[in-house]
């Protein structure tokens, strides 16, 4: 092989490995993203540089086929399709401000990584290294993220080097002393392994035996119950009085995923639920798009698919707390949840059903990303997800 060749090559082939390690769902190993940016810097044309970025975005989304192809019940096809469609805008950002002038490459870098954080291109802005900033500066709030960016502008100059020395020691010493969102005080989140029936499954059993896992998880005062993305199903007011007079009589309050149909479609929503009666608590921002979120349908004159609230309801309140929802997808991308940090929640809570998923790391890598987010800014974290 010539050696030209091979210095085309070698970034390429990082960048794969990359975006799998990174991207493996291990908290702890999110810092190795922050690669990304050298490889893209040393690329030696345009192209070389969108290949840097598609081998990067292709590895760390690599569940999404077989994702796609377990809740459609097809073949591969379909999911690589949305796999690839999903891709064209990371690498379209990343090829386009490229440049090989070292004096506006930190410039340019920075508007892409700003463009992939905030809609439209941070609609499928995933994979994203400033997830990382967790676990390079914990508890460091914004001035953690104001450092963070600029490692990364540092690292597409000549300095990049030493800045790798020094964010490899903050990892190392982020990683000796790690420690995982607290749980707040009175609050549980619930794991249910119920598959692709959860949400599905509308009878009134499925729902008694909800509420049955609910009381029995109730113990040492944590009396705020969280369920996962669509755990009721549809709600209906049949459901509703079903829950509430469960609840009559207790302390408890729960929180969990519904869908509300209307005319146009229909909103993935938080319900919260008491023996006091029941409120729609949160709309979803950004449902998955293609699959739940279609906004092509009503240009088309139909009706049908997730509604999407982009900058909605970014905290909610639940008795005396102020809470940022983040269902599923918002669990990937960058904007909700920082949108969210910008009203001083008290606390997270990250709801997602994943039975989709099995056999890829896309649940870990949820719960990853969600986990560095609430060690950013030191919240509490509530997490449930049905697999």
């Amino acid at each position: 092989m010539r050696l030209d060749h091979l210095q085309s090559a070698l970034p390429i082939a990082a960048s794969i490995i990359i975006g799998m390690v990174g991207w493996s769902g291990q908290v702890l190993l999110l810092p190795v993203t922050f690669v990304f940016p050298i490889l893209w810097m040393l690329a030696r044309t345009r192209l070389i540089a969108a290949c840097v970025a598609a081998g990067y975005f292709l590895a760390a989304s690599r569940g999404l086929p077989q994702g796609v192809a377990t809740f459609y019940v097809s073949d591969l096809w379909p999911g690589l399709l949305l796999w690839l469609c999903a891709s064209l805008s990371f690498i379209g950002v990343h090829t386009l401000f490229w440049t090989r002038c070292g004096f506006t490459r930190p410039f340019r870098y920075l508007a892409a990584s700003v463009l992939m954080a905030i809609p439209p291109f941070g609609i499928t802005g995933w994979a994203h290294p400033i997830t990382a900033t967790g676990v390079l500066f914990p508890g460091w709030g914004w001035w953690g993220l104001v450092a963070a960016t600029a490692g990364l502008i540092g690292l597409v100059t000549r300095a990049w080097p030493a800045i790798v020395i020094a964010l490899s020691g903050l990892w190392l010493w982020s990683a000796a002393i790690w420690t995982a969102p607290a749980l707040p005080e009175a609050w549980q989140g619930v794991d249910l392994e119920l598959g692709a029936s959860l949400g599905r499954d509308i009878s009134l059993q499925r729902h008694r035996d909800l509420i049955a896992t609910v009381k029995d998880r109730v113990s040492d005062g944590r009396r705020r119950i969280v369920l996962p993305e669509s755990a009721l199903g549809s709600w209906t007011p049949t459901t509703e009085r079903l829950w509430v007079t469960a609840l009559q009589g207790t302390d408890i309050s729960v929180i969990a995923g519904a869908s509300v149909v209307n005319s146009g479609g229909y909103d993935n929503v938080l319900i919260a639920i008491s023996g006091n009666g029941a409120q729609l608590l949160y709309r979803e921002r950004m449902p998955v798009p293609g699959s739940m979120w279609q906004p092509w349908r009503p240009l088309l004159g139909q009706s049908g698919g997730a509604r999407a609230h982009l900058f909605a309801n970014p905290t909610v309140t639940v008795a005396d707390h102020r809470v940022a929802p983040l269902i599923c997808y918002e669990q990937l991308i960058i904007w909700p949840v920082l949108q969210s940090m910008l009203y001083h929640p008290d606390v997270i809570v990250a709801a997602g059903n994943g039975w989709w998923t099995k056999g890829t790391p896309i649940v870990a890598i949820q719960r990853a990303s969600t986990e560095a987010w609430a060690r950013l800014f030191d919240k509490p974290l509530v997490i449930s997800f049905n697999t």
